[in-house]
């Protein structure tokens, strides 16, 4: 059974790390990561995923397959709703849990991924909630662990 891990991108490499790593301490350790690349990301996109997939490693998963879907626009709505979409159904067909993080990327991706999340049934919709924006900017391991909250909304619901 496959972990899939499922998100947008953003500029901010926090946005995107942070809460993987929260995952990943968890003990959701992704074998698939599904990366959304849209045309405000730029040159950061390689940096960013090539972070995320060390992450997963370091945390003791084996390397993970990473798919991306690319965005000619970034308001491709339906291209984002499908980014989500067809994973989730593959990998529940298949008997494996897709968490989807609604944590980086526009508000308007966010709230895509967050419906989409819940619609589709995915197993876990996390978000990383800092409760302080003074730690805004960091990565995860220099953040206080009373700061930051792994909140997944299939549990609050």
């Amino acid at each position: 059974m496959v972990d899939a891990w499922l998100t947008t991108m953003s500029t901010n490499l926090e946005a995107v790390i942070n809460p993987l790593i929260a995952a990943c301490e968890e003990g959701f350790l992704p074998d698939e990561l599904y990366v959304l690349d849209n045309p405000g990301v730029g040159d950061q996109f390689d940096d960013i995923t090539s972070m995320m997939e060390r992450v997963v490693v370091e945390y003791g998963g084996e390397d993970p397959d990473l798919s991306v879907t690319h965005l000619e626009t970034e308001t491709d709505f339906q291209g984002i709703v499908e980014h989500f979409r067809e994973p989730i159904a593959q990998i529940q067909d298949e008997g494996g849990t897709a968490a989807v993080d609604v944590t980086p990327g526009r508000k308007f991706m966010s709230a895509i991924a967050f419906q989409a999340g819940i619609q589709f049934e995915a197993d876990h919709v996390f978000y990383l909630y800092v409760s302080n924006n003074r730690f805004y900017g960091r990565l995860y391991p220099d953040v206080p662990r009373p700061v930051v909250e792994l909140v997944d909304f299939q549990e609050v619901f």
